[in-house]
């Protein structure tokens, strides 16, 4: 059985909003709500806009980079998977499949 959702109240942009979310993931969204709302603040100080939805649209392109960007795990299984492969094909040489 499910846990039941909690009801948060999050602040987006000097927005407020009201969500039902699994308690287990209110720790990321309250995280991810900071760093977001301090982006928003970093674009206001540091770029021209002419409104909110502006600095909003701008932290929302940053923000969906950055979950495509490779991770360290990723670059190492990428780069831990082109040794093994290399490996796999000299053993396939050294070794006659009978």
């Amino acid at each position: 059985m499910s846990k039941p959702l909690i009801p948060i109240n999050i602040i987006v942009a000097d927005r407020s909003y009201r969500l039902k979310i699994d308690p287990d993931d209110e720790e990321v969204v309250r995280r991810t709500l900071k760093i977001i709302n301090e982006k928003i603040i970093d674009y206001k100080t540091n770029f021209a806009g002419k409104d909110m939805q502006d600095y909003v649209s701008m932290v929302l392109l940053w923000y969906a980079t950055e979950q495509q960007k490779p991770t360290p795990e990723m670059t190492s299984q990428t780069g831990s998977q082109a040794k093994l492969d290399k490996l796999e094909e000299l053993l396939n040489k050294a070794i006659p499949i009978k």
